[in-house]
């Protein structure tokens, strides 16, 4: 009995200081990774991230901004090891610029567009309010580098109504920009991303009108392993977790298509 009282904490040492290996084996491996991330994906991806570290132990550290402007930046070498785009037309041209890896690519979100005001009934079910003119200012990301800017000026000419409203429009340099802009009473509506203003577990504040999709070019949002990150196993292992259920899940607890 006394042998056998001796081996049974010894037997837990062992199976404790095989697990705590498996653990530092674990850390060890822990990686960075450098993630750009479209403004209107902000959100989202920062609980992905969270979970992205429990999961794996790696950190994804992300710069959110404009999809457009983001290109420059990787053109000039910024230090970006996956991009996750506004669109999907940037991803390729950065593929063919040979500035991200051929065949990583993907889309990870199909973007919603809607027009928003912090004021509760001022935008209607229809965004009549467009075309009756009951507003000063607008807001729009820039259409030049934001997605959802161009997105938000095809509505506005497939309405008819883009001349009437030119001179009342502000650009934010990206949609989050362009949401502040309506959030601060800057402006009185703005075309954002339903991920912006339908935020999961959260009140919704104001009144939106959600775009009709035949009204704008499909928002593919698409993923890209970038050249700079090519050999690094936490920029694979977080384009691969977000084609995990987990990921998906919140993607489209934001109002994302999949």
């Amino acid at each position: 009995m006394k042998r056998l009282m001796a081996w049974r904490p010894t037997a837990r040492r062992v199976v404790l200081t095989a697990a705590l290996g498996l653990a530092a084996c674990g850390l060890a491996g822990a990686g960075e990774v450098q993630v750009a991330v479209a403004a209107n994906f902000a959100g989202p991806f920062q609980k992905i991230a969270a979970d992205f570290a429990a999961q794996t132990g790696h950190k994804a550290v992300a710069a959110t901004g404009s999809t457009g402007k983001f290109y420059t930046q990787i053109q000039a070498g910024a230090p970006f090891e996956v991009l996750l785009a506004a669109d999907d037309e940037t991803p390729k041209k950065l593929e063919a610029e040979g500035l991200a890896v051929k065949g990583q690519r993907f889309t990870y979100a199909v973007g919603t567009l809607v027009l928003w005001s912090a004021k509760p009934g001022l935008v209607d079910a229809q965004g009549n309010v467009l075309t009756t003119g009951r507003f000063s200012r607008l807001a729009i990301a820039d259409p030049k580098a934001a997605p959802y800017g161009a997105a938000g000026v095809e509505v506005l000419r497939a309405l008819g109504v883009l001349d009437a409203v030119a001179s009342r429009i502000v650009q934010g340099a990206n949609i989050a920009q362009a949401h502040q802009f309506v959030a601060t009473g800057n402006a009185d509506l703005g075309f954002v991303s339903l991920s912006q203003v339908a935020v999961p577990d959260k009140p919704s504040i104001g009144s939106w009108w959600v775009v009709p999709a035949r009204l704008y070019t499909p928002i593919l949002q698409d993923a890209v392993l970038l050249t700079k990150g090519a050999g690094n196993p936490a920029a694979a292992a977080l384009l691969a977790y977000l084609r995990s259920e987990p990921a998906r899940a919140v993607i489209k607890a934001y109002g994302y298509g999949l």
